[in-house]
């Protein structure tokens, strides 16, 4: 019997997590690239600053047409730089404290960019491709992609000897919260 209730539990928490895209579109990053759609779904709960930095660069327009300009094969994709497009730019807002968690970063983890300084997260976030705890307390989890993943996986990659600074790269074309109207 213990068996059951905690298989019901699991199958429970799967549901939810599931769904949770769409029972949370104020929480629902909706990324249209030049591969396909990805929806990201942001956790205020981890870090609210954050979720809420990313969603009003979202509406400001700000993610539309920047370039994914880092993306190192087995480790990340990095974007959000709409200043410069080249991971030296940030928003017009001031940097973020950090809001570090326990969350792991694996596959499909969303991450926040910063500089050495632990509070100078902005605008720029990346998309884990595999797991890697090197990260782990270091960034902050910003959220995690529910779907699309095969469209992250389908990017151009950077040379690692150029640290995955990508020529010609492939753009977030538009991002939008879902529940906002469509743009």
């Amino acid at each position: 019997m213990p068996r059951i209730i905690a298989l019901a539990f699991v199958c429970a928490f799967a549901f939810s997590t599931a769904t949770f895209a769409q029972s949370d579109p104020q929480n629902t990053l909706i990324l249209e690239t030049t591969k396909g759609r990805v929806t990201i779904k942001l956790r205020p709960d981890l870090a609210p600053k954050h979720a809420e930095r990313l969603k009003q660069l979202a509406r400001d327009g700000y993610y539309n047409n920047v370039p994914f300009h880092r993306v190192i094969a087995g480790f990340m994709a990095q974007t959000g730089d709409g200043e410069r497009g080249d991971g030296t730019g940030g928003s017009k807002y001031p940097n973020l404290p950090a809001e570090f968690s326990n969350t792991p970063f694996v596959r499909g983890t969303v991450g926040m960019a910063r500089s050495s300084s632990p509070n100078s997260a902005n605008s720029q976030f990346f998309i884990m491709f595999a797991p890697n705890s090197g990260l782990n307390g270091q960034y902050t989890v910003i959220g995690e992609v529910t779907s699309g993943m095969d469209k992250v996986d389908a990017l151009k990659t950077g040379p690692e000897a150029m640290n995955g600074a990508v020529t010609n790269p492939d753009r977030i074309i538009t991002v939008r919260v879902a529940a906002d109207k469509s743009q």
